[in-house]
């Protein structure tokens, strides 16, 4: 079992060596060239364990392109890399004055997971106090950014303003909104989708989706990115709950960084505390017994059961011991999986909802972070049983299928880009014992 171990923690290292660039590490080859925000910070948590150089140099490449305002951009380009829609002549993202001069970006963000990936480094890797030094204004900075433009009326919820930057683009919760924008022929911008010439168009969101996606960023183009103006009129402004759950936990994790640089921590602490109340107040369900995304145009919550809005909250450590019951009864009764010896646990949307697909991105398959998250949830609420099954299926999916993307519940079968980097980083720090 142990040389078993070491095996599969050497076929990870070698997924991460063959996607590192020298700069950062593709998430996955031909399909995501560029380096992605998110990704990065998983990414750097697997490194931690044995490259701490790496792990910082993947950070400080982010770091390098943040933009002028705090924005910690979804995609920074690779100029090198020119078949990927949207690419940076797309997004225009230099029509705002906030841009960064030396990198090409999105103008949209990904969930903020960089200040706990900062700590874990930290925590596992040498020496770190000098990089979190280094890292602490930039941290800040995103933090101040997310609160100040995203919160406008000062809930300390932050709202998202495009499909992508949830992480989760193709998720059922976003078809009602999607549905809303009723684009004339001529509105939808001319473009050419690179992902279906590298994986199977069955896995990838459809070209209806795609139009209001190109859409939204033709929007924001023509805003030039300004917050202000985008808000006022933008069709899509969603409290989504793990975004929020990961802010809240980066939070409080900034905070700690604070402290070990002689920094004060109050700030952060408040700031996150807050978030964790609202979290739990105005977007709990009580009679789902989960949390739900809410819709900030509708002005209602999203009535989707989807597996990230259960596991982000105990990830974060958001509700209290017998709301967090009720969210593992949830998980554990509807079509989760993680009481189904017949459903690789957890389905990233319930199998019994209405368009669930076991192999279509964001609409059912089995996603390595996302169990990561509730593994580590699950053990901080004490439920050490069903915690060890994520831990398995984490093993049992990289072991048997490899390290794709993401995975059919129903089958393990792996789907998407293979050699998917934070699948293989997130096995290493499950392997090695990571915590947080």
């Amino acid at each position: 079992m142990a040389q078993d171990r070491e095996a599969l923690i050497r076929q990870a290292k070698a997924v991460l060596e063959f996607n590192w660039t020298g700069e950062y590490t593709q998430p996955g080859p031909r399909l995501y060239p560029h380096q992605w925000s998110w990704d990065s910070a998983l990414i750097a948590m697997g490194y931690a364990h044995y490259d701490q150089a790496r792990a910082e140099k993947e950070m400080r490449h982010l770091f390098s392109a943040q933009w002028k305002n705090g924005l910690l951009p979804q995609i920074v380009f690779n100029t090198e890399f020119h078949n990927y829609f949207p690419g940076p002549s797309f997004w225009h993202a230099g029509e705002s004055p906030d841009a960064p001069e030396h990198h090409r970006t999105s103008g949209v963000v990904l969930p903020p997971a960089h200040a706990t990936a900062a700590l874990h480094l930290y925590r596992h890797a040498g020496d770190a106090r000098a990089f979190l030094k280094e890292a602490f204004p930039h941290l800040e900075a995103w933090h101040e950014y997310l609160y100040r433009e995203r919160d406008p009326a000062g809930e300390a919820l932050v709202y998202i303003r495009h499909p992508w930057e949830s992480g989760m683009d193709n998720s059922p919760m976003w078809d009602a909104i999607l549905q809303r924008l009723h684009l004339r022929k001529g509105e939808i911008p001319t473009y050419r989708r690179a992902d279906t010439q590298t994986v199977s168009s069955q896995d990838r969101p459809t070209s209806a989706s795609y139009d209001r996606f190109a859409w939204l960023v033709k929007f924001f183009a023509e805003r030039e990115y300004d917050e202000q103006r985008i808000r006022e009129d933008c069709p899509f402004l969603v409290q989504d709950v793990l975004f929020n759950s990961l802010l809240c936990k980066s939070g409080r994790d900034l905070a700690e960084i604070a402290r070990v640089l002689g920094e004060d921590p109050s700030p952060f602490e408040e700031r996150s505390e807050k978030t964790a109340r609202a979290i739990d107040e105005k977007l709990w369900d009580e009679e789902r017994g989960t949390y739900l995304d809410y819709d900030l145009r509708s002005g209602a919550p999203i009535p989707v059961y989807f597996a990230p809005n259960l596991v982000g909250p105990l990830y974060a450590g958001v509700p209290d011991d017998s709301r967090a019951g009720r969210v593992v009864e949830s998980l554990e009764k509807d079509g989760f999986g993680l009481a189904d010896e017949g459903v690789m646990p957890v389905p990233s949307y319930d199998i019994n909802g209405y368009g669930f697909s076991p192999e279509q991105y964001w609409r059912g398959p089995v996603w390595i972070n996302i169990d990561w998250f509730l593994m580590h949830g699950l053990e901080d609420y004490g439920y050490t049983a069903q915690a060890e099954r994520l831990r398995r299926t984490i093993v049992d999916l990289c072991e048997g299928s490899g390290f794709h993307e993401y995975f059919d519940p129903l089958s393990g079968e792996g789907h998407g880009s293979v050699l998917f980097s934070w699948s293989a980083a997130l096995l290493i720090d499950t392997l090695m014992d990571g915590g947080r």
